[in-house]
């Protein structure tokens, strides 16, 4: 059991989102050290889902809409001002000898605000959980635990990789202005992207 809910957590954590794309970011404009804090982050923004799912919270978001759609709103507004900041903020990606080092507060503020704006995360644990901890279970909060930690796990091992490879190809990506400033509107707007879908009902 516990292989199948890691093949499929890897699945959807491979799939590119907001915290991979974040980490992406920091990686290429901030190097390896920047990429992994935000795969920490990142790994820290998903504790309140997984208690959500376990208290049993994750069930009102699931069943109460106006509950779902506050938060809801909060990540799509959140997403929009990651959006036009990244729009914004020339030095994101710039050469390190010009650029304004990002403090570790603020890379693990960001990240951690990214996963926990996310009601789909508090909706996953919800409708994944259950497949892999039934009802008869004598010890399913103990199962619960579990399985949620080899998620969070896998989550900052694969943002990290994301992260570091986005470092490794740094220099290369960093020494031209042309292609920093397309990387850079490209991250804009994949953040816009995201808000807008997060935004639009799903069927």
């Amino acid at each position: 059991m516990m292989l199948e809910f890691a093949l499929t957590s890897l699945i959807v954590i491979a799939t590119p989102g907001t915290g991979a794309l974040y980490t992406i970011a920091m990686g290429l404009g901030h190097g390896r050290r920047a990429a992994i804090i935000a795969s920490l982050g990142c790994t820290a923004g998903i504790v309140p889902h997984m208690a959500a799912a376990m208290l049993g919270l994750a069930a009102v978001l699931a069943t109460n809409e106006t509950a779902f759609n506050l938060v809801k709103t909060a990540g799509v507004a959140y997403l929009i001002y990651m959006a036009v900041t990244i729009w914004r903020d020339r030095s994101l990606l710039a050469p390190s000898a010009d650029e304004r080092p990002r403090s570790t507060f603020e890379i693990i503020r960001h990240a951690v605000l990214i996963n926990l704006l996310n009601p789909k995360l508090s909706l996953f644990f919800l409708a994944l959980l259950p497949q892999f901890v039934g009802p008869s279970d004598e010890n399913a909060l103990i199962s619960m635990l579990g399985y949620s930690l080899v998620f969070m796990v896998l989550t900052f091992i694969v943002f990290a990789l994301y992260g570091i490879f986005a470092a490794a190809a740094r220099q290369k990506v960093l020494a031209s202005s042309t292609v920093t400033n397309w990387l850079r509107r490209s991250f804009a707007a994949g953040f816009l992207v995201l808000g807008i879908r997060l935004a639009i009902p799903q069927p």
